[in-house]
């Protein structure tokens, strides 16, 4: 910043999600120019896949680096403020921890569901053209890194603008992403209760953010904070600015009462759709709020904890009950999500007492389950694929039809389920538990407990479902694609790396 309203950019802050637009160009251009040749979707899903891993690089780098990079800052005093030597400038963009930690696993998610979608996009070409799941490869890829730079800008947005375009560069491309199998109806109504339940929800995150910035007069989430503390004639008002917005929020991360779009929106978009929504979409919405209720609503943690605190053993005991009742794989993993989206919530609600460790309980708890659940998603895209693929009787006696996606599951559900040997699971209990104990809400601690065990229930059934001899004539092997079983690989080496050395996460997290 040079002065005045005239800025310079710092262009190393903004490197990975500008890293990722101008690939996101590159794939358009290469997929109206290349000629249509079988190997085209391939050399588009490598192209994708180096921009993924040179994003990832720069965090890396950014991280290795330390400190606290800002840009897009407008000063103290033409906010309003009095000009003096304590006046800082509020920033738009801010790369720190929190969001260096929440764009990696963005970006290792988006390596996992690009080699998912190549496997994907291949199965659907190999069918034949007539094929109603055959995927175009370079729409396919231009959104989903256009969701993924969404997933990289949100967690270092400082400002309410920021935050919601942010958001919606997040989802609106998974709508297209939801309906790109052509002719699949299934697909194209998944797609359209997305768009319905994204649309209302950017409705009402609009209308708090309005209400948010009437009363403060700034859309900075650490002017809105100094605002807040001084704007006691304007309660109500901001109660229900805080209701909205997070109310917003609560519908991109499948919150209880506005989970109900999950289980029919997993199981008709692409097994990869699916996937994304589970990991990238869930953490960034969960970045976006944990920015909102931490650094713009800190001063009103006495308002917006109790709700915090409610939704999320609702949401936790909904998902386990609704996963119980499910025969389809996609279903299951889909309202498991939801009961893990209760967990991740919990430790915000004693924020008031330890600011520092709640954040870090969520975060680090979203890490692990990332890891966790990508194993579960790579190893269904698989199943998928043989006749009655979607139903949990597929899964019967995989791992001794085909060992090693059997077992890879099966690690993964032990994981889900917080049992050894997936101590990564085990782990991530252990520290939201800690959390809320600490922080004194003893009965949500109980309702935790309750729901883990209640969670056993269809963790360990589908697990046991895998070792199970099949029936006759049900024997057919899984066929595993290099991209797909690189997936496999890549995410059950992290799990276990998470699984003995859980430090890793938690001393970025912490």
């Amino acid at each position: 910043m040079t002065g005045g309203v005239i800025q310079s950019i710092d262009y190393a802050a903004v490197a990975a999600p500008l890293l990722l637009a101008l690939v996101a160009g590159l794939v358009l251009l290469l997929d109206a120019f290349l000629p249509a040749r079988p190997g085209g979707a391939r050399v588009l899903g490598l192209v994708t896949l180096g921009g993924l891993v040179a994003a990832l690089a720069v965090v890396a780098v950014q991280a290795a680096g330390g400190g606290t990079r800002r840009t897009f800052c407008v000063p103290a005093s033409l906010g309003g403020e009095p000009a003096g030597p304590a006046a800082s400038a509020s920033c738009s963009f801010v790369v720190d921890r929190f969001s260096l930690v929440i764009a990696a696993v963005v970006l290792a998610a988006g390596v996992v569901v690009v080699l998912l979608s190549m496997t994907e996009i291949a199965a659907g070409r190999d069918a034949g053209p007539a094929e109603p799941s055959r995927i175009p490869a370079g729409e396919w890829y231009f959104l989903l890194l256009a969701t993924l730079a969404g997933a990289v800008l949100l967690p270092a947005s400082r400002d309410l603008i920021m935050l919601v375009v942010s958001l919606e560069l997040v989802s609106l491309p998974v709508f297209a992403l939801t309906a790109l199998r052509r002719h699949d109806g299934r697909a194209s109504e998944a797609a359209l209760k997305l768009f319905l339940v994204s649309v209302v929800s950017t409705a009402i995150t609009l209308f708090g953010v309005s209400l948010l910035y009437g009363v403060t007069g700034s859309v900075h989430l650490d002017r809105i904070d100094a605002a807040l503390r001084t704007a006691g004639d304007m309660a109500q008002v901001t109660a229900a600015a805080i209701v909205l917005v997070v109310a917003g929020f609560a519908f991109k991360i499948a919150a209880v009462p506005f989970h109900f779009w999950a289980g029919d929106v997993y199981q008709g978009a692409p097994v990869p759709v699916a996937a994304l929504l589970s990991v990238v979409s869930k953490a960034s919405g969960f970045a976006g709020l944990i920015l909102l209720l931490t650094s713009a609503l800190p001063g009103k943690v006495a308002l917006w904890a109790p709700g915090v605190a409610v939704v999320a053993a609702l949401t936790m005991t909904a998902g386990n009950v609704l996963a119980m009742r499910q025969r389809a794989a996609v279903r299951l993993l889909a309202w498991s999500s939801v009961a893990q989206s209760g967990y991740i919530l919990a430790p915000l609600a004693v924020y008031a007492v330890a600011p520092r460790a709640a954040v870090g309980a969520s975060v680090a708890y979203l890490v692990f389950y990332a890891a966790m659940n990508l194993i579960a998603f790579a190893v269904v895209l698989l199943v998928a694929r043989l006749p009655e693929g979607q139903d949990l009787e597929a899964y019967r006696g995989l791992a001794l039809r085909s060992p090693a996606a059997g077992l890879s599951l099966a690690f993964a559900l032990v994981c889900l389920a917080g049992l050894p040997p997936g101590l990564a699971g085990l782990f991530a209990k252990i520290v939201i538990f800690r959390a809320v104990v600490d922080g004194g809400l003893g009965w949500l601690a109980l309702v935790m407990a309750a729901n883990t065990v209640a969670g056993l229930y269809y963790y360990i059934a589908w697990t046991a479902r895998l070792f199970t001899p099949p029936a006759a004539g049900a024997s057919r092997t899984v066929s595993t694609r290099a991209a797909a079983g690189v997936a496999v690989a890549v995410t059950l080496a992290v799990t276990v790396v998470f699984s003995v050395a859980p430090q890793v996460v938690l001393s970025v997290s912490g």
